[in-house]
């Protein structure tokens, strides 16, 4: 089975269509690390010994890992031959690409990472170098890059996944497992605030034991007008 390269491909646009170019890394990392985080609202009820974390939102997928730059020609680049070209260089046109400011959308580019079975679409968050290796002149020959990167989901996309989920329109839903308030109240409004109003709505007691089944109605999110 063949080696594959894990592979950074640049967009000028955030449809990814539009590719301004590509990196595959000289040599696949060891590991990384892809994290999912959701926020909660803290707060602590007068009495309380504890603080009650109400769910806010899902925040962003982050993916981290180190690749390598090397100058000593040891390590063949994806041509199969020995690289040569200096890790200053090589460093240059891959900030080029994943870190420097495009003019064409004005700001850094839009990335799609690939490797095996990891897809994903993103935009660098931190690029941090570190040198490692030296010729006797004090040149660089060696280098290491941790890179975090954040993912991304174009409005348009983000839309359609959410349907006809608009928060100006009322809408009936059927309880799901493991559905509580706050969650149903984000899909549809964008936030989980809104919870204690449909809860007033429907009737219930509690927001967080929902009935499997049943069926809640949503109405149109209120905007206050100033």
């Amino acid at each position: 089975m063949a080696l594959k390269k894990m592979t950074i491909v640049a967009y000028d646009d955030d449809e990814f269509t539009s590719q301004s170019g590509s990196y595959s890394v000289l040599i696949n990392p060891d590991e990384y690390s892809h994290k999912y985080k959701i926020l909660y609202n803290k707060k602590k009820g007068q009495g309380a010994k504890a603080e009650e974390p109400t769910f806010n939102r899902m925040c962003g997928e982050t993916v981290s890992f180190t690749i390598w730059f090397d100058g000593t020609g040891v390590v063949p680049d994806v041509t199969g031959t020995a690289g040569s070209t200096s890790i200053r260089d090589q460093i240059r046109d891959f900030r080029h690409l994943v870190f420097d400011y495009s003019g064409n959308i004005h700001s850094p580019r839009y990335l799609e990472l690939s490797w095996g079975t990891l897809l994903f679409r993103c935009r660098l968050e931190s690029l941090d170098l570190s040198y490692t290796m030296f010729s006797p002149d004090g040149m660089p020959i060696r280098a290491k890059a941790a890179l975090s990167l954040i993912g991304y989901t174009n409005p348009k996309e983000a839309a359609k996944k959410a349907g006809d989920n608009s928060p100006d329109m009322s809408h009936l839903v059927q309880v799901k497992a493991g559905d509580t308030l706050p969650l149903l109240c984000y899909r549809i409004y964008g936030t989980s605030l809104p919870y204690a109003e449909v809860a007033r709505v429907n009737g219930l007691t509690s927001f967080r034991r929902l009935e499997p089944g049943r069926q809640l109605l949503f109405p149109p999110l209120r905007t206050s007008s100033t």
